[in-house]
């Protein structure tokens, strides 16, 4: 289930401040931060994005 439109606006990658694109339509739900030297997909779960860097996925 997507993120709303608003929300995703206000959210930044806590770690490098860029924005997130939204890939939670994806079997395993994410954030993904845009910043290109960042990069860190950030897990959603039950519809609520957790924003600690800590939970993050590093790229590939």
């Amino acid at each position: 289930m997507p993120l709303e439109a608003g929300l995703l606006e206000i959210l930044a990658c806590p770690a490098c401040h860029a924005p997130l694109e939204d890939r939670t339509a994806a079997e395993a739900p994410e954030l993904i931060c845009t910043g290109e030297d960042c990069g860190l997909a950030y897990p959603v779960r039950d519809g609520i994005p957790v924003l600690l860097v800590d939970e993050a996925r590093r790229p590939v």
